[in-house]
């Protein structure tokens, strides 16, 4: 393979990753979790909070649509995703976002980070695993205050939390 098409190739599997992050958010918030499982590797690991979600592609939509049974509405909204290539089929990255979601009666608002590691075997790219890092979540009202404060992190429930960032 020439320099150019090595180049065009990158630039090719940057894009599939940044949409394989975006296919994930939208499986989401639409509760698809046939899509959502196929952006995990059938070995994927997922973790929320330090909290195992799962490691296999099958326990992960278990978690996520467990855990969705708690939640109304949801609107997760990637900011950025920072790549880092470890071989033709291996990645890093570092994924920003904002969520809005309904928990606990009342509407939240935050922002998180995904540390992810892709693989493509056989197919496009997959999530092999994401371990979600929450920096801030709270309710409408507490987000005024939230990045001020020791304890960002305000599930409704329990008791603030440090932010895992």
């Amino acid at each position: 393979m020439s320099d150019l098409e090595q180049r065009v190739r990158r630039l090719e599997d940057r894009a599939e990753l940044q949409d394989l992050v975006v296919r994930y958010f939208v499986a989401a918030d639409d509760d698809d979790y046939a899509a959502l499982g196929a952006c995990f590797a059938e070995d994927g690991e997922f973790s929320a909070g330090g909290f195992p979600g799962g490691s296999t592609r099958e326990e992960i939509v278990e978690f996520i649509r467990n855990d969705r049974e708690t939640m109304s509405a949801t609107v997760h909204t990637p900011n950025y995703a920072l790549l880092t290539f470890e071989g033709a089929d291996r990645a890093t990255g570092l994924v920003g976002a904002h969520l809005e979601l309904g928990r606990g009666g009342t509407t939240l608002f935050g922002a998180v980070r995904y540390v992810d590691e892709y693989v493509r075997r056989d197919g496009p790219w997959q999530i092999r695993k994401r371990e979600m890092r929450t920096i801030h979540v709270g309710s409408w009202d507490e987000a005024a205050t939230s990045l001020t404060s020791d304890l960002p992190v305000r599930w409704p429930g329990i008791d603030p939390l440090a932010s895992e960032v």
